[in-house]
């Protein structure tokens, strides 16, 4: 009975120093999350931020701090990127030098492969290598999508790096058909992204749409001409 006394008793101390520990752990998390920066901090540094005041928009942008930026590929994003067939890539070197190379291909050559990673099939260019060779001395790296047709932009910053080597990853990016010789994948973790407002963007649609409305166009008045002449006979 003793025995069993005591051990109830060790089993209570024991239980309470674990609940004493969880709260603990539950006070730190609690208090790093209070601490924490909101992940719009990727762009608003704090130059930024008083900008911002100076300005009157900082009010506004604290408020979209409160629940802050994507941070995965959204089935909402995954699409738009799909329907897309152009973007810009911007790295940087080691002495900050920043550097955009546009980057082409059918639409859809660059996917996403989870929630975090878009990939693409790096295809031979005009063998400057600036891009790969920024990634190997920073990883920091920026996507822009522009569609023109519907005035939509789309902003995405994260790190990037260049697979070589990876045969069956390289087969899993490159888009089928394409006349391209895909050389190695760059891989982009997302960090956080955001999308603009359509303010200022000029609408464009892509030569490839304008021939598909026009075959469609005059596909309809070929129809259209026939049914004519059925009348008239």
């Amino acid at each position: 009975m003793r025995g069993a006394l005591e051990l109830s008793r060790y089993l209570d101390q024991s239980y309470s120093l674990v609940d004493c520990c969880a709260r603990s752990l539950d006070s730190a998390k609690e208090s790093i999350m209070d601490n924490r920066s909101p992940n719009s901090d990727i762009a608003f540094t704090e130059t930024v931020k008083q900008l911002q005041r100076r300005n009157g928009s900082r009010d506004a942008y604290a408020k979209m701090e409160t629940h802050g930026w994507q941070n995965r590929i959204t089935p909402q994003l995954a699409a738009f990127i799909a329907r897309q067939n152009s973007f810009y890539l911007a790295t940087v070197n080691a002495e900050g030098q920043p550097y955009i190379q546009h980057r082409g291909g059918p639409r859809g050559f660059l996917r996403p492969i989870d929630e975090h990673i878009l990939a693409m099939a790096d295809f031979r260019g005009n063998r400057q290598f600036i891009s790969q060779g920024n990634l190997l001395e920073s990883r920091k790296a920026f996507i822009f999508l522009m569609d023109y047709a519907n005035r939509r932009r789309i902003k995405i910053w994260g790190e990037a790096s260049m697979v070589e080597g990876d045969d069956a990853l390289l087969r899993s990016v490159t888009p089928d058909g394409y006349a391209a010789s895909p050389e190695r994948v760059l891989l982009f973790r997302v960090s956080v992204w955001d999308a603009n407002c359509p303010q200022h963007i000029p609408r464009k649609i892509d030569a490839d749409e304008v021939d598909d409305l026009l075959a469609k166009r005059d596909r309809r008045i070929a129809e259209l001409e026939a049914l004519v002449e059925q009348l008239r006979r």
